[in-house]
């Protein structure tokens, strides 16, 4: 063959097999689960939750918290880790808060290094491709030296698991939780670490307990998303500020189909998995003085998308436990809020 004719030919072949894995690429439909938390109040372990999992028809689930496990025995992990493939679905696996200075950090696993040391295991043996965990809560915004103090123990931590992560060839993926840092607060906090083992868990209710519109939030940590915890919320104004209600996600502000959209668009590799939070709501007075401690970095445009937000919701109603059975009332309504999620998106996106 002639080399300018091979040359070409060799071009077209190569040029062709690029656009079939881009097609092919955006063929494959991006893994759709459920985070246990969710449906917390059942208290279901491993084992049953994924049965409930494949009875939804979602292909992957996140164990947020290392007591879903009867053990962390290695043939336990091994046979879980194996009816999860037999059932189609991939598990994603996770622990609380790593920052040791942060409010409600808890030692029952040992140290922070210590319990992020054995989530990583723990993951690398169920197959996840990521450990998610957080750092702590609004409160810690105004916890002394704020929260680019806890962002400093929190750094230590990871420097300190880095060697191991590097070792599995695992990611640590820290979730903005709970109104603990806003979106380019916690990409800042990954870049500082390393992103060659830390990304992000994005968390679009979370976002708005820190005065963040969820699509502000999205487009901030789009390069560091590795896993998520999906829900809406409903913004509306009060006489001192505004009242925030997380809600599933076909009920509340946000544009949950372009959310979606623009999600894959930055993470295609990312799970979407739904953590329904629904039922009760949660004042922001910022029209009070001394509510800005803790929030002096706030940038002024989040803070004005957030209040676009509140003007265009309304007062919705929480959940109201009867006094008979209220523990099978609030099982029943994690369920129904999940399954109904589930539902939306599976219709809808």
């Amino acid at each position: 063959m002639h080399r300018r004719h091979f040359l070409k030919t060799t071009a077209v072949t190569l040029a062709s097999t690029a656009f079939v894995s881009a097609q092919e690429k955006a063929a494959v439909k991006p893994l759709f689960g459920f985070d246990n938390f969710s449906i917390r109040a059942l208290g279901w372990k491993a084992d049953k939750l994924l049965d409930y999992a494949a009875e939804q028809k979602v292909t992957a689930i996140l164990f947020s918290d290392l007591d879903v496990y009867d053990s962390h025995d290695d043939a336990y992990l091994k046979d879980l880790s194996q009816k999860a493939k037999d059932l189609g679905v991939k598990i994603y696996a996770g622990t609380g808060g790593i920052c040791p200075s942060g409010k409600n950090f808890s030692d029952k696993w040992g140290d922070a290094p210590t319990m992020l040391s054995l989530t990583l295991r723990i993951a690398k043996k169920l197959g996840s491709p990521c450990a998610r965990c957080y750092q702590g809560f609004a409160e810690d915004r105004r916890s002394p030296g704020g929260i680019q103090a806890r962002n400093e123990d929190t750094l230590k931590v990871l420097a300190a698991v880095k060697p191991l992560a590097m070792d599995l060839g695992m990611k640590i993926a820290i979730e903005n939780h709970a109104g603990d840092m806003q979106g380019w607060e916690l990409a800042r906090l990954i870049e500082k670490a390393g992103t060659e083992f830390v990304g992000a868990t994005i968390d679009p209710g979370n976002a708005t307990w820190t005065l963040e519109d969820p699509m502000d939030n999205l487009e901030a940590l789009g390069p560091h998303i590795l896993c998520s915890g999906m829900r809406n919320s409903m913004i509306w104004e009060t006489e001192d500020g505004a009242q925030v209600a997380w809600t599933s996600p076909g009920e509340g502000l946000v544009d949950m189909v372009a959310y979606a959209k623009r999600f894959r668009e930055l993470a295609p590799e990312a799970p979407f998995i739904l953590e329904t939070i629904s039922g009760f709501s949660r004042p922001f007075p910022y029209l009070q003085k001394d509510f800005w401690k803790g929030y002096e970095e706030i940038p002024a445009e989040n803070f004005a998308a957030f209040v676009a937000l509140a003007k265009k919701g309304k007062a919705i109603p929480s959940f109201v436990k009867p006094a008979e059975n209220p523990a099978e009332a609030e099982q029943a309504f994690q369920k129904a809020d999940l399954e109904r999620s589930i539902q939306w998106c599976q219709k809808n996106l």
